[in-house]
């Protein structure tokens, strides 16, 4: 196997994957804690103060020439909800040291860059310097107010934020303007400082590299002088059983748009692990391909929707349907949605369907390793869930879907918001 893990110490964890596919090493940390109100504004903002600059390179500017000296290297860092988590992520990808012009440890140099920057920041009179936070608090209220700009987005956050109303997986990930004004240079290091403490750390290194590349992290004197930690995060169990509800919520917003958004949220109301894989099938057949349910019979032959499909959020147990439609044609194409899921119900579909579902998501679990992005994204959700299946046993276990199972998984699914977005 490629991949392997290592405590480093209780709360933060190296993880390797060797591969020989890419001319490029890639480095990331993670940083895990628990989604509330209190913390997901700072942490959008922390995540954009710390890449300014380091108690090394005390500015961007400096970061970015001192990347472009070590052969043109890329850094990126943003935010991310992972079921009830907030995770910080920072990227750092390298040309491989076999491809430099001359003998050099560019491996451990970037790990040494990327390790700084999480965890050394440029200081000034004991806090963030001002001048680094007040422009980031700025840009931070240009993402949030932006959010409205992707009409198709903004109602697929406005179904999540309804449906999870007062729950933490209804947060917005970049986090809110009212909260960006109590927030300042001070409080934001000290809340650095405390956050840096606790959270989860998981440091991964993809490429083809040799082991010791573990044991100079091991030795650098970030990660020595880093405490252990009984790291405070949510477990992502896909076997929290949820609640049966009497009516779906129904929400609609008016907003000046020209072609009206639906989004429908399903819960599966299912709390066996194994059947995720299943649930998955029954996905791509209601609305995961060009094939499904959605797409042939809301799109093709009703004509209702310009697009049609759906999407499963595993961390929570949620499919997601999202239509564009012309804002007449509501009533008509809710009327369609809901028959396209009675139909699963009943087992209208084909064995056909069944292995062209399984063909598609084989395809894309099969690609996984294409990308040292994917691939890093594929072992970090199994980290967060606390379980490992490896892409031959995800494969497996697809292919032992029955048309029994999906019929099982269709009976229990239950529309729990319909939000609208029309003119």
């Amino acid at each position: 196997m490629n991949y392997k893990k290592e405590e480093i110490k209780p709360g933060i964890t190296l993880h390797k994957i060797n591969t020989n596919k890419f001319k490029t090493n890639l480095f990331s940390i993670f940083l895990t804690t628990k989604l509330n109100r209190e913390n997901v504004t700072k942490n959008a903002l922390l995540t954009a103060v710390l890449r300014r600059g380091t108690k090394k390179l005390t500015t961007q500017e400096e970061i970015s020439k001192y990347l472009e000296n070590m052969y043109g290297a890329s850094f990126d860092c943003g935010v991310e909800k992972s079921g009830d988590n907030h995770v910080i992520k920072f990227y750092l990808e390298s040309i491989n040291n076999e491809f430099l012009p001359t003998e050099e440890n560019l491996s451990k140099e970037c790990m040494d860059v990327l390790l700084d920057i999480v965890f050394n920041p440029y200081i000034e009179d004991g806090s963030f310097k001002k001048e680094f936070v007040e422009g980031e608090k700025e840009n931070l209220k240009q993402i949030i107010e932006g959010k409205i700009d992707n009409k198709a987005r903004y109602a697929f956050d406005r179904c999540i934020e309804e449906m999870y109303k007062n729950e933490p997986y209804g947060l917005y990930k970049y986090g809110y303007i009212d909260d960006l004004k109590s927030i300042d240079n001070k409080n934001l290091y000290e809340y650095y400082r405390d956050f840096i403490k606790d959270v989860k750390i998981d440091i991964f290194v993809s490429g083809d590299l040799d082991e010791k590349i573990v044991s100079e992290i091991k030795e650098n004197e970030i990660i020595k002088n880093l405490e252990e930690r009984e790291a405070v995060y949510n477990v992502n169990k896909e076997n929290q059983l949820k609640d049966k509800v009497s009516e779906p919520k129904v929400i609609t917003e008016s907003m000046q748009i020209a072609q009206g958004k639906l989004i429908l949220g399903l819960d599966v109301l299912d709390n066996k692990k194994e059947n995720r894989y299943q649930t998955s099938v029954y996905n791509v057949i209601l609305g995961g391909s060009a094939n499904s349910k959605m797409f042939q019979n809301v799109r093709e032959k009703a004509s209702l929707a310009y697009t049609a499909g759906s999407n499963y959020l595993r961390q929570k147990d949620n499919i997601f349907i999202k239509c564009g439609i012309d804002i007449p044609n509501y009533e008509k194409a809710l009327e369609i949605i809901k028959e396209q899921l009675k139909q699963m119900e009943n087992g209208d579909f084909t064995e056909e369907d069944i292995d062209n579902a399984k063909t598609i998501i084989k395809a894309s679990v099969e690609s996984i390793p294409e990308s040292q992005d994917s691939e890093i994204t594929y072992y970090f959700s199994q980290e967060l869930s606390e379980e490992f299946v490896s892409i031959e046993e995800y494969i497996k276990n697809i292919e032992k879907v029955s048309k029994e199972q999906i019929v099982e998984i269709a009976k229990k699914i239950q529309i729990n918001t319909i939000y609208f977005l029309k003119d």
